[in-house]
């Protein structure tokens, strides 16, 4: 019987630990949290086993310890937890920087049981409430060990599997940099874009009041956690710092062509990258999690929302959000359904069209 400790129950931990007790329902979670409701509630849900109020003795004896506070708080936690992790105990974490946590487990004498971890799944809600055993179904689960071979990182390996994700092997410093592109940017960026809108709209908010779906889509991270991107800046600042010198010199560059009627660059500029772009695996989540929605075109009549709620729910398909599209600027229908899972928005898809419903949206 295995037993997994815990330290922190948000979204990430909360899934985490849902999706192990899922696929064994035998193991026993013991599991800390800063919030006693989320805690007690996980308890309730049968998720955890043994609620700790403290990290201490409690979690001397787990086969592996996960902690899954933000990345500077998980550091912190290293110093208090090591005196009571066993040499037999597997330490690691779910942070989305590793040089900094690796750098920390070094300092406080775990460096001979600790593996860097990262599952690149989320979601805009947050907290146990939001967590969900199917967050990490086919995203990818970085795993960082010290050196090469490392038998823990074995380990991390086949749990990552259990719970349905993808995992990859590679060092602490290919991480940082790799997330630092294709996650901490394009936050940055998304909260720039909102910026941008908000400093120049009119008195009267028209800007936002017509912000178009695409709009709405490319920043739909800016409403991540403040707290959480204080701290990921703050450990990954030499990478993010490259990477953002890198965009401003290309904004740079397509401003001055812009500002010359440039069209040949223009064009250029988005075959290049729409064909980068498509080359992309769609079939995997990444760190900037799907959307899993659809536009669907619907009747002007009473019932009409009320018939595509009907027809998915008798089919055992639950809906995440509904919403109408006031201005439809590059994305099709009157209506856009959004969903849980990218199983759940393919077999809604085949539902409706079976059903003479006309959709919108990638893939469909």
């Amino acid at each position: 019987m295995s037993k997994y400790g815990f330290i922190g129950l948000g979204l990430i931990g909360g899934s985490l630990a849902r999706a192990l007790k899922n696929h064994d329902e035998s193991c026993v979670i013991a599991a800390y949290n800063r919030s006693e409701a989320s805690l007690e509630a996980a308890v309730n849900d049968g998720v955890v086993d043994i609620p700790l109020h403290e990290i201490g003795e409690g979690f001397s004896d787990c086969d592996v310890i996960f902690l899954c506070l933000p990345v500077v708080t998980n550091a912190e936690a290293l110093g208090k937890l090591a005196p009571f992790v066993s040499e037999s105990t597997i330490v690691t974490d779910v942070s989305s920087v590793k040089g900094s946590i690796m750098k920390a487990a070094e300092a406080a004498g775990l460096k001979d049981r600790f593996v860097g971890g990262h599952p690149m799944a989320g979601s805009e809600r947050t907290g146990y409430i939001a967590s969900s055993k199917d967050l990490y179904r086919n995203a990818y689960y970085i795993i960082t060990p010290y050196e090469e071979g490392d038998e823990k990182a074995e380990v991390i390996r086949k749990l990552a599997s259990d719970v349905g994700a993808i995992p990859i092997v590679m060092d602490a410093k290919k991480h940082d940099r790799i997330v630092a592109g294709v996650s901490h940017i394009p936050h940055l960026a998304a909260a720039a874009l909102v910026e941008l809108v908000k400093n120049n709209d009119y008195s009267d908010g028209l800007m936002k009041v017509v912000a178009a779906g695409g709009f709405k889509d490319i920043t739909r991270v800016a409403s991540s956690s403040p707290a959480m991107w204080k701290e990921i800046c703050e450990s990954n600042d030499v990478n993010i710092s490259e990477f953002l010198g890198d965009l401003i010199d290309r904004l740079s560059e397509i401003r001055e062509k812009v500002s010359g009627g440039d069209g040949e660059y223009i064009a250029e500029l988005f075959d290049d990258a729409g064909t980068y772009r498509n080359s992309f695996n769609t079939l995997s989540a990444g760190p900037i999690k799907d959307s899993h929605k659809f536009s669907v075109d619907i009747s002007d009549e009473p019932g009409a929302i009320a018939s595509v709620a009907t027809i998915l729910a008798v089919s055992g398909i639950n809906i995440k959000n509904i919403g109408i599209q006031h201005n439809r600027e590059y994305i099709g229908g009157d209506m856009t359904v959004g969903f849980w899972d990218g199983e759940s928005r393919t077999k809604a898809a085949e539902i409706l069209k079976g059903k003479g419903y006309i959709l919108h949206g990638d893939n469909i």
